[in-house]
């Protein structure tokens, strides 16, 4: 599990692909000397925590970095599965815990390129 800080940048529309896998992309910024603007993913039912958020609000994203082949190519996904707001309120259903994330994104027919 890892963990990161930053302002919301820009949140990317839903994507649903043949197979039924969904998923939606967002973009947070880093306060450091050097910002980097890295992009998360939440898949499924995890979407839902990226609804409503907001450029310029501040989060805490908890995710899990997940790597993979297909056709000769490796990809990295950071895979979000909690965001906290600034203003301490989870995205997320209390139940859940790094465990109980869905890893669905494994189960993608292999002509439907999930990323």
């Amino acid at each position: 599990m890892y963990e990161l800080e930053g302002k919301v940048k820009e949140v990317f529309e839903e994507q649903t692909f043949g197979s039924g896998f969904r998923k939606k992309e967002f973009v947070v910024t880093t306060d450091e000397k050097y910002p980097q603007d890295i992009k998360f993913e939440c898949v499924q039912d995890k979407i839902e925590q990226v609804d409503g958020l907001a450029s310029g609000e501040m989060v805490t994203v908890k995710f899990d970095v997940r790597g993979r082949e297909w056709n000769g190519k490796y990809f990295v996904n950071l895979n979000a599965w909690q965001i906290t707001r600034s203003n301490g309120s989870k995205d997320e259903t209390p139940s859940s815990s790094p465990s109980a994330h869905d890893n669905s994104f494994d189960k993608v027919e292999s002509d439907d390129i999930p990323f």
